[in-house]
């Protein structure tokens, strides 16, 4: 049994790390492969405790970061809904194409540090589409905000996801990862920009007003405002609240939708146009939630949990310290090149099992987890969540990506490392 549950395991990453050539969904994939393994688990009594017992027990930290995620895309969906994103994206208006692939690129750097990474890819390559024609200028611009996105997501504790599962299990602290990962960060953005940048030259080409993504103007300036000030304040003080209350972080980040929540309600309390006021609730933006990135965290997360309630991650763990004599810079640097290929999600939370009664809070194996996790995934286009999106809604190919953008990305990534190593080793 012990071994047969590695082999689901393995057939359920394949399954979701092909998920658009098998044509199935990863979340399905996932979900399943969660339950699947648990009740194996339940079937072998391969644990000490009462089976019960030690899932209800991992399902605490779970559902915290499933609910942190789900409340944090409602409320970048609802900003997005009263077009508070286009406060920073309209003024973007110079036309000098290496002047605006540096703005684009620190733009998304620092959103990304706020929102997340996903969120930002999203919004920007939205941007993207409405200023660049020229398709390989397109695909340059994607490339440095994939990057961006991903660094600028690193050393936030609410920028990424993998850098939210550490902080909400306690293995990092908000101060901890973004005074320790900051420099590396930015440094992860700078390298490839530079090297970018020698390939961007000239001017915009002029593009007719007809092209523009035509603004809905139900909205008004001071709603779209309000919205855009009380959705980035909420994610911003979320780790605030839990220096604060010490409650949970996804107490503070629903406390902050709730407050929008009944903010976007009295907007349309006595507006006539009830079409407009029910397209904008928050009932139909959540509607337009990526609830399937929630459930394949879920899954995700239940599977890891049953490899380590089995043993399995313990002896993962034994394998890799023993063949790299713990050494912590080898084994992060390999779990962020393997994040370029696979899903970082999953990396991590096996990580969190493995090294969970290793290293204490803030040790520099949980801060390098998070800034090589976070930014490794950039080095080919399938290696994000960013990349994902970016690909998908600009149509980039793999293999142009793989030949213009990967080596830049590789080297912000060693940067990185090489001068979190300088500051924190030495």
């Amino acid at each position: 049994m012990y071994i047969a549950i590695i082999v689901v395991f393995i057939l359920g990453y394949l399954l979701i790390a092909t998920e658009h050539t098998v044509k199935i969904d990863k979340a399905a994939v996932a979900l399943f492969t969660g339950v699947i393994l648990w009740t194996m688990l339940a079937i072998g009594h391969f644990t000490i405790l009462p089976i019960q017992d030690v899932v209800l027990d991992d399902l605490k930290s779970i559902a915290s970061i499933v609910f942190f995620l789900l409340a944090a895309m409602a409320i970048v969906e609802l900003v997005d809904t009263y077009h508070g994103f286009s406060i920073i994206t309209d003024n973007l208006k110079s036309k000098n194409k290496l002047k605006l692939l540096w703005i684009l690129s620190i733009i998304s750097f620092f959103l990304s540090a706020v929102l997340d990474n996903m969120t930002t890819a999203i919004v920007m390559s939205s941007l993207l589409r409405k200023i660049l024609k020229d398709k390989i200028d397109l695909w340059i611009f994607a490339g440095m905000v994939i990057i961006a996105a991903n660094a600028g997501g690193a050393f936030t504790p609410i920028g990424d996801v993998t850098t939210i599962m550490l902080w909400i299990a306690g293995h990092v602290t908000t101060q901890s990862v973004i005074i320790k990962l900051a420099i590396p960060s930015l440094l992860c953005l700078i390298v490839p920009l530079i090297i970018i940048s020698f390939r961007t030259r000239g001017v915009l080409v002029e593009h007719s007003l007809e092209d523009e993504v035509k603004h809905d103007y139900t909205v008004s300036e001071t709603e779209k405002w309000t919205v855009f000030i009380i959705g980035v304040g909420s994610l911003l003080f979320v780790p605030v609240f839990k220096m604060l209350t010490h409650l949970p972080p996804f107490i503070g980040i629903l406390m902050g939708l709730s407050v929008l929540w009944i903010v976007t309600e009295l907007f349309h309390f006595k507006k006539e146009d009830r079409h407009q006021r029910d397209k904008r609730s928050v009932g139909a933006v959540l509607k337009k939630v990526d609830t399937s990135s929630a459930l394949f965290f879920l899954g995700i997360l239940l599977a890891v949990s049953a490899l380590g309630a089995g043993g399995q991650l313990k002896d993962m763990s034994d394998l890799l310290n023993s063949t790299f004599s713990g050494n912590i810079y080898v084994i992060n640097t390999l779990i962020g090149l393997l994040s370029a290929v696979v899903d970082n999600v999953p990396l991590v939370a096996g990580s969190m099992v493995m090294y969970k009664d290793i290293y204490l809070v803030d040790h520099d194996f949980w801060n390098l987890l998070a800034y090589c996790a976070g930014t490794g995934g950039s080095i080919f286009i399938i290696g994000s969540a960013a990349g994902v999106a970016t690909m998908g809604i600009l149509k980039i190919d793999f293999m142009w990506y793989a030949k213009n953008i990967a080596f830049a990305a590789l080297m912000g990534y060693i940067a990185g490392i090489a001068a979190y190593w300088l500051m924190w080793a030495l």
